[in-house]
């Protein structure tokens, strides 16, 4: 069957004659996943390793962050650029080199440097989906990447459990040597399965670069990129703010703890299910704003609930499944909607509109644990995970808003 009859965009495979297998594509963005949070049940047993303020230990999550999002405005030009293979593969590859640098830390200060070099994993969800947008066109894309993150959501949902057993068997350095591990073994399977599905335009970077305007000109592009970028910043909040309330506020034990802050996989797992079942049907607009809502009405219940009673953590992770559930609604809906802004640009709106999100995660996540200092239990929390699911809803409806302008 031809492309054109298709009606999919033409793709070569420079390296191997087929695409990459959607295994493959879940296990790269699994990787960039568990990377985020398989440590976090021990960060106040790695506090107190380095003789450090749960603060300072904290940075190796927002400072994460923050390094990652400035990674993805090289990382979507680069691999629009020389391609998503070699870009994925010279990254992994830096990313087990910086692994084996978390576990030979002697100070926290040399900790938290190889910690960020750790970000260059990023390149593993970036390039995941800008391969999804380079095979198929934009509310397919939606379905596919759906169904990918659908799978790899059970990779962070056993990340802290996981963590949280290894920290209680053999300390918290074995989370980092899990990492180490499982970089060569992606990197090897990368090399032996991932084809190239974009040809290197051979432009300048500098030239790919000034290509930035035409995106953040586009009202869709920075509507996409906001609704992401908040309802993943209920996430990032929690992720900043979790491990504290976990153990300093409902004194759970690492592997318990572990436990709980899987919470919100759960809820992304079945998120993007009905992304993947449904969003060629219901539309990826409308899949947005329903994932906004459902994220909102549950955590405004929360933030009422905890300012007015003593809650436990079943009943205040419980309700975190929530936050998942509109994740896994908003994220591969908004994805597919920014990279289809300007088709030809996929890698770098990939790059850039992961950016944003992420570079307001990193914000976020170091907002949420400054807050929680001030005391008041699990409240400022939760009400910092509303109001980003909040300002989700109104930048999707801004773009819908649009849409009906324009007759789209």
């Amino acid at each position: 069957m031809s492309t054109a009859s298709t009606g999919r965009p033409a793709v070569r495979f420079l390296d191997r004659a087929t695409p990459p297998h959607v295994v493959t594509l879940v296990i790269v963005t699994g990787l960039s996943a568990l990377t985020m949070n398989i440590f976090l049940p021990s960060l106040p047993d790695m506090a107190e390793w380095f003789g450090a303020e749960y603060r300072l230990m904290q940075l190796s999550v927002s400072l994460y962050l923050g390094v990652s999002a400035a990674l993805q405005l090289v990382i979507g030009p680069v691999s629009d650029r020389f391609g998503r293979r070699p870009v994925l593969l010279w990254s992994i590859a830096l990313f087990t080199l910086a692994t084996l640098g978390t576990l030979l830390a002697p100070t926290v200060g040399v900790f938290l440097f190889f910690r960020m070099l750790q970000a260059v994993i990023a390149a593993g969800m970036v390039l995941s989906r800008a391969v999804i947008r380079d095979m198929v066109p934009a509310e397919e894309a939606a379905s596919m990447i759906g169904y990918v993150t659908m799978g790899m959501a059970i990779v962070p949902m056993m990340g802290p459990v996981i963590g949280g057993f290894l920290d209680e068997a053999f300390g918290w350095q074995a989370s980092f040597a899990l990492l180490f591990v499982l970089g060569l073994a992606v990197l090897w399977l990368i090399w032996r399965d991932l084809g190239e599905t974009a040809l290197g335009s051979g432009t300048r970077f500098a030239d790919q670069v000034r290509q930035y305007p035409a995106l953040l000109a586009s009202p869709r592009f920075w509507g996409y990129c906001l609704a992401a970028a908040f309802a993943s910043g209920s996430f990032f909040a929690y992720l900043g703010g979790g491990p504290y309330v976990g153990s300093e506020v409902f004194h759970l034990e690492p592997g318990r703890l572990g436990l709980y802050l899987g919470a919100p996989a759960l809820g992304y797992a079945v998120g993007n299910f009905v992304s993947g079942r449904y969003s060629v049907r219901i539309g990826i607009n409308r899949m947005i704003l329903l994932g906004a809502i459902v994220t909102a009405l549950c955590l405004a219940v929360l933030t009422l609930l905890a300012a007015t009673l003593t809650i436990g953590p079943n009943f205040f992770f419980g309700f975190i499944v929530s936050v998942g559930l509109g994740n896994g609604l908003v994220l591969p809906n908004a994805t597919a909607g920014m990279l289809s802004v300007r088709p030809e640009l996929a890698g770098t709106a990939s790059g850039l509109g992961g950016a944003i999100m992420i570079g307001g995660g990193a914000g976020l996540s170091a907002l949420a644990g400054w807050a929680l200092g001030f005391g008041g239990g699990a409240l400022p929390l939760a009400a910092l995970m509303l109001l980003c699911a909040l300002a989700s809803v109104v930048a999707i409806l801004m773009v819908i808003r649009r849409a009906r302008r324009l007759g789209l």
